[in-house]
């Protein structure tokens, strides 16, 4: 145990995780990253292993995985809050979704603990079409949801910054911050744009719950692809087809454009067919 990791990065592996992680080590800041299968591990549901990776950590940066709406995500979420506040952690920049009861529920559930909380309420990453449970889908030409609102893709790399931002400065205790991307995109000119950079003919398809929850129990456990296809459900009713500047008032800057992440996405080859394989 190395005493001066004061910051711990739950869910550190993940998307945003490992991009937060390059950003703290570009600042000098030492950090400890958890995994089920690490040196000290974490899982959500053997608490009893959660002392070990707490010890000397005052910062938290936690991804629920895998989605703070689970069934079950609450209390488990709240257990940590409690257990880190034991510890004596701190702070906590904890992500979540957009206005999804279930997110709201499980942020409280972390608030609720007496910790520094900031949330972030992230639209869906792009990076979910190079690197996601979208990569799969668009490799073989065809994304079929159970809903066509447009989104405001958010760049993971902007979800990093804003956490680093967070992690290593005051003033965010107590903020829940809406992160989106700078406009709205249907996702026909979402598949559209990733065809046309990655030279593959990709398509959406508006498909039912149902249709959706059978083509998802391929490749997924049957609880699982039935939680997804009643979260994508709801989640694409159109109540998140709104854009925040939030990002920009934080960071100073625009957020990354659609576009920008496809063109950098194509270019680093995240949609030839070895791809498939990696994902």
């Amino acid at each position: 145990m190395t005493n001066h990791v004061r910051t711990l990065l739950v869910g550190g592996t993940g998307k945003t995780g490992r991009r937060i992680g390059a950003r703290l080590a570009a600042r000098g800041v030492p950090f400890r990253v958890t995994s089920r299968a690490g040196e000290l591990p974490f899982d959500w549901h053997s608490p009893g292993n959660w002392s070990a990776v707490l010890e000397g950590i005052a910062t938290m940066y936690v991804a629920y995985a895998p989605d703070l709406s689970m069934p079950g995500a609450a209390e488990q979420l709240g257990l940590l809050g409690v257990e880190a506040a034991r510890a004596g952690v701190k702070k906590v920049v904890l992500l979540s979704g957009r206005g999804e009861p279930d997110a709201v529920t499980s942020e409280d559930a972390m608030i609720a603990s007496g910790l520094d909380v900031t949330v972030l309420r992230a639209a869906w990453f792009a990076q979910n079409f190079s690197e996601g449970q979208l990569l799969g889908p668009v490799l073989a030409g065809t994304i079929a949801l159970p809903g066509d609102a447009p989104e405001p893709f958010v760049d993971a790399e902007d979800i990093a910054d804003v956490a680093a931002l967070c992690i290593t400065s005051d003033g965010h205790a107590g903020k829940r911050y809406d992160l989106t991307g700078p406009r709205l995109v249907a996702f026909d000119d979402a598949a559209r744009a990733i065809g046309e950079a990655s030279g593959r003919a990709v398509s959406f398809a508006r498909v039912t719950r149902a249709e959706f929850t059978k083509g998802a129990s391929a490749a997924l456990p049957i609880e699982v692809a039935t939680f997804l296809g009643s979260f994508f459900e709801a989640l694409l009713d159109g109540h998140n087809a709104h854009v925040s500047d939030d990002i920009t008032r934080l960071l100073g800057r625009p957020a990354r454009d659609f576009s920008a992440f496809v063109a950098d996405a194509a270019r680093a080859g995240a949609w030839r067919d070895s791809a498939r394989a990696s994902a």
